[in-house]
């Protein structure tokens, strides 16, 4: 099988590509550079895809002994990623760019190319594992045998049909312990090299600067749940739902109790705060469904809302309209409505939620308002 591997540079997607070359595929390595700043490098970034990384995956490929490339798809990820995530914020909601990275970037733009150049599959270093069980036998996405490791949350949107066309080598590792050590039995240099965290094009880490930045200042005010006014701010695109600091508030609640951000609306330039029950949810409403499988009212499910967030137990109460698997992992529209055996807090439109049966994936969705 002829096969793309996507290597970012750290040890993940190295010891991936080895795997696949060993299993016997013909595989060739690409570093997608996502970055416009090509002044970018490692000690100025907490991401991936800086100029190190690019040189790292380079190596890697030597050392391995299959052909390596660099695409600059730093335009489609400008324009599919950061400004999602910036209308995103300024709309009021709270997106994850790396659920839509993976949806946008590594599972449509690059399997595209991958596809227009006659590869079979793309291989990546994700933790998760494809297998043959669901429906008639096609490939499903499941949860990594590495429980603190798991990425199939911020997979679950490349849908079924990419799912038939990727290979996650790392999804029956148990520890990235045994990952590093094997990195170093096969001689790669990346088998020490620090895991990227927070959101790779926040170099900094200061996500309200960097919204602030490119959003500029919008002042409102910020009210409570009866609509008095409490202090002011500078944007609302420096709030998410469930905040509890820096809410820009001097007086305290009468009971003495926090307060935390409990809706936000742009259009007035409200944020709303109230009091840490008022985030709990039973009910969660979803759009842009993804599924797997078909889905049916009174199924039973898990629902996940974070990327590392505690699966909850609970039943589907409705389904958009003819909702079946959409043929090439496309979108059905219409509302996805999940009830939950027990409340979860901190639900903000923007998030992604996806559905699970067992380790199984069943669906992924975007979470909307309050019912």
């Amino acid at each position: 099988m002829k096969v793309l591997a996507a290597m970012s540079g750290g040890v993940d997607s190295a010891v991936a590509a080895a795997r696949a070359a060993e299993a016997g595929h013909e595989v060739v390595g690409v570093h997608m550079a996502l970055s416009k700043s090509r002044d970018q490098t490692r000690t100025g970034s907490r991401g991936c895809c800086t100029v190190e990384d690019a040189s790292d995956a380079r190596v890697a490929a030597e050392r391995i002994g299959i052909p390596y490339y660099v695409w600059d798809l730093s335009d489609d990820f400008h324009d599919l990623v950061v400004e999602d995530f910036l209308t995103e914020y300024a709309a009021g909601r709270t997106p994850n760019p790396c659920v839509r990275c993976n949806e946008r970037i590594k599972f449509a733009s690059l399997l595209e190319r991958a596809t227009a150049l006659g590869f079979d599959a793309v291989c990546t270093g994700h933790y998760a594992s494809i297998r043959a069980d669901g429906p008639g036998g096609a490939p499903s996405l499941h949860r990594s045998r590495n429980q603190a490791k798991d990425q199939s949350y911020v997979l679950a949107v490349m849908g079924p049909e990419a799912a038939r066309r990727s290979l996650f080598p790392l999804g029956e590792d148990e520890t990235k312990e045994a990952v590093r050590a094997e990195a170093r039995k096969r001689g790669l240099g990346v088998s020490t090299k620090p895991d990227s965290y927070d959101i790779c094009f926040v170099a900094d880490g200061d996500t309200r600067g960097f919204l602030e930045r490119h959003l500029g200042e919008a002042p409102g005010e910020v009210v409570d749940t009866g609509g008095t006014v409490l202090g002011t701010h500078r944007g609302t695109h420096g709030f998410t739902v469930g905040q509890r600091r820096g809410l820009g508030i001097q007086q305290p609640a009468a009971d003495g109790a926090p307060r935390y951000v409990v809706d936000i609306d742009p259009a007035s330039r409200q944020v709303v705060i109230g009091a840490a029950e008022l985030l709990s949810r039973r009910e969660l409403v979803a759009t842009d469904l993804i599924a797997f499988e078909p889905l049916e009212a009174g199924r039973a499910v898990t629902a996940q809302i974070r990327a590392h967030g505690e699966a909850l137990p609970g039943r589907i109460l409705e389904v958009p309209t003819a909702a079946t698997t959409p043929a090439s992992g496309g979108t059905s529209g219409g509302l996805l409505r999940v009830a939950l055996d027990t409340p979860v807090r901190g639900v903000a439109p923007g998030q992604t939620l996806v559905l699970y049966d067992g380790d199984r994936v069943l669906a992924a969705a975007t979470l909307e308002r309050r019912p």
